[in-house]
């Protein structure tokens, strides 16, 4: 069983950059987002768009890969028998073979990954904030993106299979 769905991880590295756009669009969390970060919209226009699409791109792409190990149980498995399943004893093909697709679904996906945003994200981010002196807004409004963002990578990458 391959675990590895590039496909999977590329749509859900994209979903975070389509979630940011709306989230952060000045009708929805964008304009208080702005505030609470102390940002001007001369300042954001001031900035290199393509450099930081890209980038937020490739971090999401590493974040999409974490996902795919938070959220689906048998890399566990699979990380027990040194990854190479064809060196595996034949017990390992057996336990594959019942539980292979175990809680390999959407809704167990974005479980893992509001989790990961609430448990994860939301103490780095609230960190990151307080000595940053920001405010209680700024930390749920961005600790709130990834919270949703990562149910949305955890529920693609965990149940498209």
């Amino acid at each position: 069983m391959d675990f590895l769905n590039f496909p999977a991880i590329l749509v859900a590295a994209v979903s975070a950059l389509v979630v940011g756009f709306i989230w952060y669009n000045p009708k929805v969390f964008g304009n208080a987002w702005m505030n609470a970060a102390g940002l001007t919209e001369e300042q954001l226009k001031g900035g290199n768009m393509a450099k930081i699409f890209i980038l937020a791109f490739i971090f999401a792409f590493l974040l999409a890969m974490t996902m795919m190990q938070m959220s689906i149980h048998q890399t566990g498995a699979l990380s027990l028998v040194g990854g190479d399943a064809t060196k595996a004893l034949p017990s390992y093909a057996a336990f594959m073979a019942d539980y292979g697709d175990a809680f390999r679904t959407y809704k167990h996906g974005a479980l893992h990954g509001v989790l990961a945003g609430i448990f994860v994200a939301l103490p780095i981010i609230g960190t990151n904030a307080l000595f940053e002196r920001k405010s209680a807004k700024y930390i749920v409004i961005n600790a709130g993106y990834w919270i949703v963002t990562l149910g949305i990578m955890g529920a693609i990458v965990c149940g498209w299979k």
